[in-house]
This record gives C-alpha cells, sequence and structure tokens, in this order.
C-alpha cells in the first residue's frame, strides 16, 4: 500500500510538472508569436472613432506569376498617394511602421510593398532564378499603376529605403511620368564601395577600441573587398561574412538599422513576431521570405549597383534623407552621388541623430520636410 502511495505521487508530481510546463510554453509562444487574425488595425480619432474616409488594409494584387501583398493605410483617400518601396528584400518595411510609427497615413495614402517572395508576397513554388532586377522594377510599376487607377490619380509620390532606393531610382529613370516626386531614404549608390568603407569603418573602430577578438574575426573576411572584384554571394566567405558578421557588428557601433538599435533580435525579429495585423503564419512567412530572397538576383544587383556609372539623371524631384551614422548606406557616398545626379529640383537632408532609418529615428522632421515637398510641388 506504501509502495501505491508514492507511485500515485510519483504519478500526480509528473503530471503537474508536465502541466506546468505546458502552461508555461503556451504562456511564451502567446507573448512571442501572439494569435490574431490578422485584421488590420482602422485608424481612429482622438475619441477612438473610426475617421471617416479612411482605410487601413491588405490586399493582394496579380503580377503575372505571382501575388504581391500590399498594405494601404490613409486617414484620408483624398490625400497623395505614396508608394513606400521598403529595404530587404527579404524583411517587410511594414515591421519597422508597425513597431517605430512614422505618421505617415495622416497626411498621405501609403501604400507598403511587398516583394515578390517577400513578406505578404512569399511563394515557395516561385522561380528564384525569375527574381530579377526587371522583375521588381515591372513589379513596382504595376503597383503604381494599381494605385493611380484605384485613388484617380495622374500621378503618386515615390519613397525608396534602402533596397527600395534601388528600385526606385530605376523605376523613376525609366517611368518619370508616373510620378510627382521621388523620395530616397538611405540611398543606394554605389554599394560594393559603401560595404568597403563599413568594412573598413567597424575594424578601425574596434582597433581603436582594443576590442582584439572582434578586429580579428573582420581581418579574416578582408579578402572579400580586395580589388575590384564585384560583391559574390556564392563565395563561401563573402556569404559568412554578410549572414554572420556584417549586420551584427554595425548594430553594436550603431552604424545599422537605427543608431539606437544594439541588435536585430529585438529591434525587428522579436516585433516582426508580434505584429497582430499580420496572422501567425504570415508572421511566421517574413522569415521565411528572408530565407528563400536570399542572394536572387534582384539583391546581387543591388550590392553591385554603381548609380555614378549607370544613372546620372532623373526627370522628377529627389529629395534624399540621410542619417549621419549610416553606413549601411555610407552617408558620404549618399551625398557625394548627390551632387552628380542631374534632377528638376532636387534637395538633401541630413539628419543629425539618425543612422539607416531616418523617417522613424527622426520622424517629426521627417514627415514635415515631405510635407514641404509635396507643398511647393503643388
Amino acid at each position: 500500500m506504501k509502495n501505491l502511495y508514492y507511485k500515485n505521487m510519483k504519478r500526480k508530481s509528473v503530471l503537474y510538472l508536465l502541466s506546468v510546463c505546458i502552461l508555461t510554453l503556451c504562456v511564451l509562444l502567446n507573448i512571442l508569436l501572439p494569435f490574431s487574425n490578422g485584421k488590420m488595425k482602422t485608424i481612429k480619432d482622438k475619441n477612438g472613432k473610426v475617421v471617416a474616409g479612411s482605410i487601413s488594409e491588405k490586399v493582394w494584387i496579380d503580377a503575372d506569376t505571382a501575388k504581391l501583398g500590399l498594405i494601404i493605410k490613409s486617414a484620408d483617400i483624398h490625400n497623395p498617394v505614396l508608394l513606400l518601396l521598403g529595404g530587404g528584400p527579404g524583411i517587410p518595411e511594414y515591421i519597422l511602421e508597425d513597431e517605430y510609427g512614422s505618421n505617415l497615413e495622416q497626411y498621405f495614402t501609403v501604400c507598403y510593398m511587398n516583394y515578390r517572395g517577400a513578406g505578404l508576397s512569399y511563394d515557395p513554388s516561385l522561380d528564384k532564378t525569375s527574381l530579377t532586377s526587371d522583375t521588381y522594377f515591372a513589379d513596382a510599376v504595376r503597383v503604381t499603376q494599381y494605385l493611380r487607377r484605384r485613388f484617380a490619380k495622374d500621378k503618386i509620390y515615390l519613397m525608396g529605403h534602402s533596397f527600395g532606393t534601388y528600385v526606385g531610382l530605376n523605376v523613376v529613370s525609366r517611368n518619370p511620368e508616373l510620378y510627382k516626386a521621388y523620395f530616397a531614404m538611405s540611398m543606394i549608390t554605389n554599394q560594393r564601395e559603401s560595404e568597403k568603407r563599413a568594412f573598413a569603418y567597424m575594424l578601425s573602430t574596434y582597433e581603436k577600441e582594443h576590442n582584439r577578438a572582434r578586429v580579428k574575426n573582420l581581418e579574416k573576411y578582408a579578402q572579400v573587398f580586395s580589388g575590384n572584384k564585384p560583391i559574390n554571394f556564392s563565395d563561401p566567405l563573402t556569404a559568412a561574412y554578410f549572414s554572420k558578421i556584417r549586420d551584427s557588428y554595425m548594430h553594436d557601433l550603431g552604424i545599422g538599422t537605427t543608431h539606437t538599435m544594439k541588435s536585430v533580435i529585438p529591434g525587428i525579429f522579436f516585433p516582426s513576431l508580434r505584429m497582430k495585423e499580420f496572422t501567425p503564419e504570415e508572421r511566421i512567412n517574413i522569415w521565411k521570405g528572408k530565407v528563400f530572397t536570399a542572394g536572387i538576383p534582384v539583391s546581387s544587383d543591388s550590392f553591385n549597383f554603381n548609380g555614378f556609372e549607370k544613372i546620372r539623371k532623373i526627370s522628377v524631384p529627389l529629395y534624399v534623407f540621410a542619417g549621419a551614422y549610416d553606413y549601411t548606406t555610407e552617408y558620404a557616398l549618399q551625398k557625394d552621388y548627390f551632387t552628380v545626379l542631374d534632377a528638376p529640383v532636387k534637395r538633401f537632408y541630413t539628419f543629425s541623430n539618425s543612422a539607416h532609418s531616418p523617417l522613424f529615428e527622426e520622424n517629426g522632421r521627417a514627415v514635415q520636410l515631405l510635407l514641404e515637398a509635396v507643398r511647393d510641388g503643388e
């Protein structure tokens, strides 16, 4: 009887501990990946009422063999239309919007485009070799035409951020009749040279800090930037540098996504899992898309693009937003390229407290400058 009693007690203890573990895992899962139906939050006034004439939605449009996922938000659909081409191409810009907030929807009908193969446009059945620069340029034009038709606009505004400036610059240079102005934030100019300068800056900084471990680690990858060879992601050393070293060290030194973001894990990864405007599956697909689009042709093209040689003139007004601490797309190169890029109107704005994301780091000033540009163009 005594042995049976102890066996029952032991069984109950095991079941209790198992229950506690399951409950704890469920709580942690709900914290890290909270359930939601993915419905977009409506835009409300100060009294908590939905603003009349506002929209906040996800929509998918056909693009030959793919479907492109868009997020469209506006406090007033009669506002100017702005197509925002985010960074990446694997990580949707809306993660930054959801976490940090740009307030753009108060002044624009803003569309966040998810690139083919990534985010809301994730589709593992796509042929990776088809994800070329020309395909991405055509997709941006396709979304532009959709927005023009839907909101009855002859021309719209275009903003590129980081990788999105590679797409945006090529699109406005080829299709100026579609756009009122082009806003380039953290502009890609000559990305190979930018990466070379960033590498030199990180090495020099860690040498000054006597961080021998990181200096030694960086020195292993010095040959990635030797000579004038293109950046080749199929090279194991290059792939290892960009996947294991670059982003981590950039964020550690305040020259990455934002000047204050020390790691993409708490700064981007965890926020992406908490986005309730995406379903849990859509949030997981963000990171599937990140892996899927790694090293695709358009990404390689953007890293080896040299605007100084390829595009020296556009026919729409140009406004450049550059963070003084930016080495993801190096600040000085942005300024140099601005001086040689011809445009009917052009302005260069330095954000002294920003790295790679001025719109989110110094939001008030960024929005003010956007609105001034719109007023000047009317």
